[in-house]
């Protein structure tokens, strides 16, 4: 039985409930969201160890970080050290990415030590290994099922039709998405239509089977500003629309994925427009980028774009690292992707109205009226590099002692002569 399934039965299952109280709610909230298709729980019981972690409706925005070999850097040890910071970091979810060494091996360690959502894009598995047939491309979706994967991307919506509009209708950028344009190439060359879409059924059989949630791939994603919201898009978005009430009368969980590079002022349309589409279903962006001219920085291009993405209704943020558009990242960059992406869900979880994320800040306004440095220490989203930095600047001296005013304003402080101000008036 998959999550959904449970919840259409009326069933709260463990995870459900473990759902709940991260998330501060009742659990019947949380089976309805599964039954009603705006929830999903991405856990495959074969994942031992693993975290539930619900996404979507009226849950804290959730983060992905992206790790994975490629095949100048196919080391796995690399990997793991990846994966150490982004759980260092809180992240909410993990995609192996892998497309160099011994995939297979590689991502079996990584599920070992990753107890957290963990998702990969199996056609990455099935050209790296030479297996870009229909028989060999279903064999990877399900070998990868079986060692316990939670959630995968499947491209099903680039398709002989949707590959046509893009011709039809050229972009500046073609197809960015990896994953899209290996199937636009075996579509094109083949002749024939997209195995992912043609034998959906088969897709839909493995990921019941295991309770796989299947995110649905945006393969033909802009991946400049220049081409967002083009008939391409929209087309296969549309081919999504379709394909996610087919998954939920399958019984399987369902994600949807997103642009991409959107210029600011079309974001949230396009959020709308997504939710409408896919009837609600979750949704999953990457950034998005309002700007492509920000390499080195596009991590904070990225939380610019997320903030509003998930303020207009996105659900899962899928990070963006300084290196995006450039190189494959380090673990240091990875962890400041991660605490980027946390960053911007947090801003749209206050702006959504969330009491706990609006709880935090109220802590840390206190504390900082109070010159509470080991709370704010303590509440800060980033701790090691808030206390880095205020042992480092604090004052002359190392850091500063509770009450005590740091090196910014120091008898200036503003905290301090209010109160003083304000007490002397009592």
């Amino acid at each position: 039985m998959t999550q959904r399934e449970e919840a259409l039965k009326g069933v709260i299952t463990e995870q459900m409930l473990a759902v709940a109280r991260d998330e501060g709610c009742q659990p019947e909230a949380i089976r309805a969201g599964l039954a009603n298709g705006v929830i999903a729980i991405p856990f495959n019981p074969r994942h031992k160890g693993c975290k539930a972690v619900g996404i979507g409706k009226g849950l804290r925005t959730k983060v992905n970080a992206n790790i994975g070999t490629s095949a100048d850097f196919p080391d796995v040890a690399d990997e793991m050290k990846k994966l150490e910071a982004a759980l260092s970091a809180k992240t909410d979810a993990v995609m192996d990415l892998s497309t160099g060494g011994d995939i297979n091996a590689i991502r079996r360690h990584i599920l070992a030590a990753c107890l957290f959502p963990l998702g990969t894009v199996p056609i990455y598995q099935a050209i790296v290994d030479k297996k870009m047939t229909v028989e060999g491309m279903f064999s990877v979706v399900e070998e990868q099922a079986r060692d316990g994967v939670d959630f995968m991307t499947i491209h099903c919506g680039v398709t002989q039709a949707t590959v046509e509009q893009l011709r039809k209708q050229p972009r500046l950028m073609e197809v960015v998405s990896r994953g899209g344009a290996l199937l636009m190439q075996w579509i094109l060359e083949n002749h024939i239509e997209n195995p992912f879409y043609q034998y959906y059924d088969r897709l839909l059989e493995i990921a019941r089977e295991y309770d796989v949630t299947l995110s649905l791939g945006d393969g033909l994603r802009p991946g400049s500003i220049v081409d967002a919201g083009d008939a391409a898009q929209i087309a296969e978005l549309k081919v999504l629309g379709e394909l996610t009430k087919r998954a939920w009368e399958a019984g399987v969980q369902v994600i949807i994925e997103g642009p991409g590079h959107v210029p600011y002022n079309q974001i949230i349309d396009q959020i709308k427009m997504q939710k409408e589409i896919c009837f609600g279903a979750p949704f999953y962006v990457l950034g998005p980028l309002p700007t492509d001219v920000a390499p080195g920085y596009d991590h904070i291009t990225a939380a610019i774009g997320g903030t509003l993405a998930a303020s207009a209704g996105a659900d899962f943020l899928c990070y963006v690292t300084p290196t995006e558009h450039l190189g494959l990242p380090e673990p240091a960059e990875v962890y400041e992707g991660v605490i980027a992406s946390r960053i911007a869900g947090h801003c749209a979880d206050i702006a959504k109205g969330l009491p706990r994320a609006t709880e935090w800040d109220r802590e840390m306004s206190k504390a900082r009226k109070a010159l509470n440095w080991s709370r704010q220490l303590e509440l800060a989203i980033d701790p090691i590099k808030a206390r880095e930095i205020h042992m480092r600047r604090g004052s002359r001296v190392k850091g500063q002692g509770d009450g005590e005013v740091c090196s910014m304003c120091g008898e200036f402080c503003a905290m301090k002569v209010s109160s003083a101000a304000l007490q002397s008036q009592k």
